[in-house]
């Protein structure tokens, strides 16, 4: 859970900004995403798999461009 405390002479949109930057270095809004609709566990194995897979590919490039 994100806290902000609401420092002396701080308007509440710097601290709105600072609770939402806090957000996001937590990773709050991209596990609301996450937990939207449910993945079968296999589903989240294949998706998994597919990602690496796309970073393996990725880094293979960048290395014969060198």
């Amino acid at each position: 859970m994100v806290f902000v405390k609401i420092r002396e002479s701080e308007s509440i949109e710097e601290a709105l900004r600072r609770f939402k930057r806090e957000c996001e270095r937590n990773g709050v809004l991209k596990e609301i995403k996450r937990r939207e609709y449910f993945t079968a566990p296999s589903v989240r194995r294949k998706l998994r798999q597919q990602e690496l897979l796309r970073k393996l590919r990725r880094l293979k490039r960048r290395r014969n461009r060198n």
